[in-house]
């Protein structure tokens, strides 16, 4: 499995915006940043045509320690969902 890295992030942009290399990185280190803060924010965020970010609440639950067998309660937290946009998912299954 190939996994893409802010670093390979930066390389495309620099490629293909025809910019620095330096704005390229603060490009992509912003863009990352704006999403972060509004997520933290709990704000859902969309990008058009590759899908929407969504901030959800799980409540706290009881589980098991795996190695103990011994019951416990897990805490209430926040995740993050991504739902992939129909132009993605019809990308993805070879529909343009």
């Amino acid at each position: 499995m190939l996994s893409i890295t802010k670093q390979k992030l930066n390389e495309s942009v620099f490629e293909q915006c025809g910019i620095r290399k330096r704005e390229a990185v603060r490009t992509v280190e912003t863009l990352m940043e704006t999403i972060k803060s509004a997520l933290e924010l709990g704000e859902d965020v969309l990008i058009s045509s590759f899908g929407k970010f969504e901030v959800r609440d799980k409540t706290a639950r009881k589980g098991r320690n795996p190695q103990t067998g011994e019951a416990l309660t897990l805490d209430a937290r926040r995740i993050v969902t991504f739902r992939p946009s129909g132009v993605l998912k019809g990308k993805l299954n070879g529909r343009v």
